[in-house]
């Protein structure tokens, strides 16, 4: 069993796809199944299901993942400690997170590292979900709450604050809004219920649930809603200094903390690669939430003066 066909095997398992796996490898979709069958062939059984959806992976395949992900590791860890530790970062890394920190915090964080490591390619993929990491449908996640199963690295990168906002022009249509109870008069605007893929995202089950005329699975969606003096919804503190058009609202009477957590596959402790950038970018998200929030602090003083 050679290296160069489990490399294939994995890109395979990943995108479920030969085509995707051949945009991944740099090499054309023939080959890459060729490549498969080869495998199959050495094993001696089946190791994809082909159907309409894709390739997906039969037992035999989930069982030789683990083996392949491992010999992974091992070859990128060999590949780092013969080379040495570079003075930059370089190759692909891959982050998922969801759309929130993804628009507002890992552009900027993002490209400032790049700043420093030009021969990096950094990858964001924004999505409303959960990551599959063993599958490395990324190389490390955001997330909110902190995964409690699997084989994973966790740490806490920061806490960030969330508060009731709304348009200006919504408040000069609709008149000040006095209390958290209040808001039963006003239109809401928050996250599709059944599409709230972290408990820690569904923010107005703490005003009491009850019904959600503007909703969307996107934050941004409900970002640009909110923007349009489309209602009254839950926004981070760190979104609103890009939005000097909205107000956060009822301050005294709900403020939310969150946590941000970074998320990587426990093999990845043994690439101090991985290590260098994992710190590099909970420090830059942690230093841009605080200037942030700061910033947001001050434009609300100078407003209230």
């Amino acid at each position: 069993m050679q290296w160069d066909d489990l490399r294939v095997f994995l890109a395979v398992a990943r995108d479920e796809s030969l085509s995707a796996a051949g945009r991944r490898l740099r090499i054309d979709p023939a080959t890459v199944g060729r490549r498969v069958a080869r495998l199959e062939e050495q094993i001696g059984t089946t190791l994809f299901a082909k159907s309409p959806q894709g390739y997906a992976l039969t037992d035999a395949g989930e069982r030789l993942l683990d083996h392949a992900l491992r010999a992974e590791q091992a070859v990128l860890a060999a590949s780092e400690e013969i080379a040495g530790q570079a003075s930059r970062l370089s190759g692909q890394i891959r982050i998922g997170a969801p759309d929130g920190v993804a628009n507002f915090l890992l552009p900027q964080v993002c490209a400032a590292i790049q700043d420093d490591n030009p021969e990096l390619e950094i990858q964001i993929v924004a999505l409303p979900r959960l990551f599959n990491l063993s599958r490395r449908e990324a190389d490390m996640a955001v997330t909110v709450s902190a995964p409690s199963a699997g084989r994973l690295l966790v740490q806490k990168i920061t806490d960030y604050r969330l508060h009731l906002a709304a348009s200006q022009d919504y408040l000069d249509r609709h008149g000040p809004i006095p209390s958290v109870a209040a808001l039963r008069d006003h239109r809401m605007i928050g996250y599709i219920p059944d599409m709230i893929f972290d408990k820690e995202l569904d923010y107005l089950n703490d005003l009491g649930g009850g019904r959600v005329p503007l909703a969307s699975n996107s934050v941004v969606v409900q970002f640009h809603w909110l923007r349009q003096g489309g209602g009254v919804g839950i926004v981070h503190d760190f979104a609103l200094p890009s939005a000097p058009d909205l107000r956060r609202i009822l301050t005294d009477q709900l403020s939310l903390t969150r946590s941000f957590h970074l998320v990587r596959h426990a093999d990845d402790a043994r690439l101090e690669r991985m290590n260098r950038f994992a710190a590099l970018l909970s420090d830059g998200l942690r230093q841009e939430v605080a200037r942030l929030e700061a910033a947001l602090d001050k434009m609300s003083q100078a407003s209230d003066a």
